[in-house]
């Protein structure tokens, strides 16, 4: 029996070839985006799941209550040991600094620029799967010189030799040993470094980083497994309202598993990678959905043609669920196929796949799991495309079929048309989401920051560039290609500090207010063209401008100030007068409003900092050899390290760019997939209506009129799919764009945009096959009348 379905099975795709192949691509093309998409889920859902302390790890998060709750990982450092004495459920605790440390090893003859190493506290590798390959995971860093390396570093400096207790220079620091040698972080982590030191060394040298009022540092601790987490989560919560209630802060859990995905706003999660998560989940079981109403759509046209077959079999005994087991089969076999072709179809293109989303996806496909994955990938395929087609054929009546007086019913036909409708919505929706995102990615490349970050070079202040700064400044300005140099704390697209110490004339004491800060050498405003609404910017000539300060619009409304300009203020340098108040300008990304700032003097020596370098336009090799050169004369030892200012602004908005990337393709997948689906139907229609066009030819219909016969139905069905789709589209978009608080207008024209190209590629889908129809000769489908 099953051998015999087999040969029917091959000998119907054989004998069909061009149908098949549409049906077996139509498939392949849905399970190879499918399978894409689920690849890059299951790699987004993997991320810090892999510690074997995973279920009872967590990072403390904090809302800030300075005016608005503003919602972040930072905490102050005596917190650590204070959780530790008062809540016994805590096994662990471990901090860390929230900044990437970069530094100059020197060792066993070789001199590098690290950048990715961190302070952490000594019981990171008993709380984290970091596994060690060398040195003991209690001890690693217990010593105030101790330095625990990745293994790509120990091979960098010591090749074959054993790294343990080998000794590291640490340039204008000081040497320190290699106490533990530990595996490369997977890709799959959040917490990415290549080396740690002791976080006692920091917080020896930086009695600041030791107050309550300081938020400089991540901390995660580890759980009792039989502690109940609500119980500690309460204790964390009203910790510091209990015992430091001027810190207007408040703390509380977050599972280490949901560090990757989840995002949070005003204390609430809000938005985060899993957004994108459950998006593409839905997109890709909908394109395979897509595919499987293709394969309905195409059997069905199909089934004229194999309906004297079902009547036979019907006479001559063959049970119902036979036949239903027959179409099945067939539907199997041909998923079957198009799985085949799928794998093939992923391993060309997950290659460009990676590198549009950044990740480095790789498959076992030796793996039994893979294997079984697939094969429930075309049972399911296959029952889901074939159901509808088997038990549809099956149920034709034998006496009708034989007599030729066989007619679809209206149900039939309007489950078709329903599927189409629901196709073409969802193409719709997928359209109008790439024309949104890639206004507003455009709205964001081109909006007015408030500054120029074109033709700007930022370079980081380390080692004796600081000393230096004033004779390094006064040389590369007279060379070609540099206009202007300044300094400053922070890149003007990444100040996200936030301080509640500003006090203004007549503020009240319970009044809380959120700033941020930003130290700026006296040519900033010039160097990024940033404009002073009134007063002045710093300046040499005047010597009490080191205890001044300059503040933006924002800030100057929440402090209520008509005429701020000469008014006394307090914040960190103390008393100051404020001398000048800029347009407000972005100081993060176009996700968040713009906030009150205030901008110092930048104090020197500071030993650290960024150096922004405008160059003339046109004129950017030159201005970087002539940098180049100068970096080795002050500051030798130093590979000379560089960013344009506008390519950190680029990457700023890499997720939007990469899921406005991932959606062109589905979009352009699925408008595809769905015309095979329109096809599919225009043949079947023009099947049952072969004789009705012969009987208009001969009476003299034209083949214009016998195209927009054809065509009228499936337009319809194309404008009925855009009135769904616009409001589900909008909807989608709307909510997407508010996680932006600057975007682009979701103008009417795009919704219209996206109905006149479906309906135009509807119309050449649907007028390819109409227009077959309609040439064709009228004696053909009339001989047997």
């Amino acid at each position: 029996m099953l051998q015999n379905y087999l040969k029917i099975a091959l000998r119907n795709l054989l004998r069909h070839k061009a149908f098949s192949f549409i049906n077996i691509m139509g498939l392949a093309l849905g399970m190879t985006c499918s399978i894409l998409i689920m690849l890059w889920v299951q790699d987004e859902l993997s991320y810090n799941r892999f510690h074997k302390n995973g279920p009872h790890l967590y990072r403390i998060m904090a809302n800030l209550n300075w005016g608005e709750i503003q919602t972040g990982a930072n905490s102050p450092q005596p917190l650590a040991d204070a959780l530790r004495k008062e809540i016994p459920e805590i096994t662990h605790v471990v901090q860390m600094t929230e900044w990437d440390l970069g530094v100059l090893f020197e060792a066993n003859g070789k001199i590098n620029k690290e950048t990715k190493g961190r302070f952490v506290g000594p019981e990171l590798f008993q709380m984290f799967s970091f596994p060690l390959v060398e040195g003991d995971p209690k001890t690693a860093l217990t010593a105030p010189d101790a330095v625990v390396i990745s293994q790509s570093l120990a091979r960098k400096y010591f090749g074959n030799q054993p790294a343990l207790g080998q000794i590291i220079h640490i340039k204008d620091q000081s040497n320190v040993r290699v106490t533990g040698v530990m595996q490369d972080m997977p890709k799959n982590s959040s917490l990415q470094f290549d080396f740690v030191l002791p976080l006692e060394i920091f917080i020896k040298k930086n009695d600041w980083a030791k107050t309550w009022g300081n938020f400089s540092f991540n901390t995660f601790l580890q759980l009792r497994p039989d502690a109940d987490f609500a119980k500690v989560d309460g204790q964390i919560r009203k910790y510091m309202p209990q015992n430091h209630p001027e810190q207007k802060a408040d703390f509380f859990l977050q599972p280490l598993a949901d560090m990757h995905l989840y995002a949070y706003k005003a204390g609430k999660p809000d938005g985060g990678r899993i957004a994108y998560v459950r998006l593409f989940t839905v997109v890709a079981v909908f394109i395979l959905l897509i595919a499987c109403i293709n394969f309905m759509n195409l059997a069905t046209a199909r089934s004229a043609k194999r309906s004297k077959e079902v009547g036979i079999r019907k006479v001559i005994g063959a049970a119902r669920s036979l036949l239903v087991g027959q179409f099945m089969g067939e539907a199997l076999l041909t998923a079957l196929l198009a799985v085949l072709l799928s794998v093939i179809g992923v391993i060309l293109l997950l290659p460009v796949f990676n590198q549009v989303t950044g990740k480095t996806i790789a498959i076992d496909y030796s793996s039994p799991l893979f294997s079984l994955s697939l094969i429930s990938i075309a049972v399911i395929t296959g029952l889901v495309a074939g159901s509808y087609p088997a038990l549809f054929l099956s149920s034709l009546e034998p006496v009708k079929v034989l007599k030729g007086s066989i007619k679809f019913g209206f149900k039939s036909l309007l489950l078709r048309k329903g599927l189409v409708v629901f196709q073409f919505t969802l193409s719709l929706v997928l359209i109008v989401g790439t024309l949104v995102i890639h206004r507003q990615i455009s709205f964001i490349q081109n909006s007015n920051l408030g500054f120029d970050r074109e033709n700007v070079i930022s370079i980081g202040v380390e080692g004796n560039l600081d000393k230096n700064i004033k004779a390094f400044k006064n040389e590369i300005l007279q060379t070609p290609g540099i206009k202007w140099v300044t300094a400053t704390s922070n890149l003007p697209l990444d100040i996200n500090n936030t301080s509640a110490d500003l006090q203004w004339p007549g503020k009240s004491e319970k009044e809380a207010s959120s700033v941020s800060g930003v130290f700026v050498d006296y040519d900033y405003f010039r160097t990024m063209n940033i404009p002073l609404k009134e007063g002045r910017s710093f300046s040499y000539d005047f010597a009490s401008d080191s205890s001044t300060y300059i503040i933006n619009e924002a800030a100057a409304d929440i402090m209520g100030l008509q005429n701020p300009v000469g008014q006394t203020v307090s914040f960190w340098n103390g008393k100051g007068k404020i001398i000048g108040v800029t347009k407000n300008f972005h100081m993060q990304s176009l996700h968040e409003p713009i906030k009150p700032l205030i901008m110092l003097p930048l104090p020197k020596p500071r030993g650290e900092g960024i150096l922004l370098v405008r160059t003339e336009p046109g004129k950017t090799k030159e201005a970087l050899a002539s940098l180049e050169k100068a970096m080795r004369t002050y500051n030798p030892g130093y590979p000379f390290e560089y960013k344009f200012l506008d390519e950190v602004f680029e990457q700023q908005y890499r997720s939007e760019i990469t899921i406005g990337t991932l959606i062109n393709c589905f979009a352009g997948l699925a408008i595809f997939i769905s015309c095979l689906g329109l096809f599919g139907l225009a043949l079947f229609t023009a099947e049952q209506r072969t004789k009705e066009i012969g009987v208009r030819k001969v009476l003299g219909a034209s083949v214009f009129n016998i195209v927009a016969l054809l065509s009228r139905d499936f337009l319809k069905l194309v404008l009925l799919a855009n009135v769904l789709a616009w409001p589900l589209a909008w909807w989608a978009m709307n909510k997407w764009l508010q996680n932006f608080a600057f975007r682009a207008d979701l103008g009417w024209w795009i919704f219209a945009l996206a109905g006149v190209a479906t309906l135009g590629i509807a119309l050449i889908t649907v007028s390819f096959q109409a227009v077959r129809s309609a040439v064709a000769n009228p004696v053909n489908s009339l001989r047997s009348e």
